[in-house]
């Protein structure tokens, strides 16, 4: 199916799909409110089917790159739901190396986020990219179930399983002891958590259009903060000039863009949400950031 741009969709219908996606409409809530936009032949399925994500869109980077080494490793989480697994992908040959959490949306380890992870390895950083539906199974291969799985889940829990991985991440013998984390929609939320949560033992934040902490929160952080928000993504955008400003009165380095024109996941090339200039200039962004305070 060929990928259809956002302009090519009313911005209501978009809104309404962002708002299925994180759970504040049911599936027939979404088809009944979609049943306006049916026009020209088109159905309500139809629409679904163009909106949601499309992975092979996303291999930027193939799994078999002989550059690349990866594997499937898994880290002990006590505090959280026992354990997490997680894909860890670096360059072959390569001595210690700084590593990078990748932390998924709300849909578990997709192949979208392996395919990120694998962007960061090409960058020369080690990266790992956890998979919060470990304990239920894993991703189960389909964004839907993915969902249902994802909204079972304690997120406490899920947080302490983030913050196990990264601090496994840090104290591996082949990092440097230097990390960031970059997260994507709710990935983006746990990025700023973690910065909360591990203060100078982070090195860096990369929240794409995640849910800001509070200012008391905002406070603890030490890593340098990097945010990236979509202008239409006004649900998480509007967070972003308190944000702002408790970073400020917290003298946390920091640096926030909002992209024109761009809506929420505009960095996520499998669904017309993705918008190829803000994505590119984000990425630039993201590996700036992470070489300059990761190296």
């Amino acid at each position: 199916m060929e990928r259809k741009k956002a302009s090519e969709f009313s911005q209501d219908l978009l809104d309404l799909f962002d708002r299925y996606v994180h759970g504040e409409i049911s599936r027939r809530d979404f088809f009944d409110g979609v049943q306006k936009f049916a026009v020209g032949g088109l159905t309500a399925a139809a629409l679904f089917e163009m909106l949601k994500p499309n992975y092979a869109w996303a291999i930027q980077v193939s799994p078999d790159d002989a550059r690349l080494k990866a594997e499937l490793a898994t880290v002990p989480s006590p505090h959280g739901n026992g354990s997490i697994k997680g894909y860890l992908v670096r360059p072959v040959n390569a001595g210690k190396l700084p590593g990078v959490l990748v932390v998924h949306e709300n849909r578990g380890l997709n192949p979208y986020i392996q395919d990120v992870a694998r962007r960061l390895a090409i960058a020369g950083f080690m990266a790992f990219a956890p998979d919060a539906l470990t304990s239920l199974g894993g991703y189960p291969g389909d964004d839907e179930k993915g969902l249902q799985l994802f909204n079972q889940l304690d997120r406490d829990k899920m947080l302490e399983d983030f913050l196990a991985a990264a601090e496994w991440l840090k104290a591996r013998p082949d990092c440097t002891g230097k990390i960031g984390s970059i997260g994507f929609c709710y990935g983006g939320g746990v990025s700023n958590q973690l910065a909360v949560r591990m203060g100078a033992d982070l090195s860096a934040a990369v929240p794409f259009y995640g849910a800001q902490p509070n200012a008391a929160d905002a406070a603890k952080i030490k890593a340098p903060v990097l945010a990236h928000y979509g202008e239409l993504d006004t649900r998480i955008t509007s967070g972003w000039p308190a944000y702002d400003a408790a970073l400020t009165a917290a003298q946390v380095t920091h640096a926030g863009y909002v992209y024109l024109g761009a809506n929420h996941g505009f960095y996520n090339d499998t669904t017309p949400r993705y918008d190829e200039a803000a994505a590119k200039l984000a990425w630039q962004r993201t590996l700036d950031w992470l070489n300059k305070y990761l190296r």
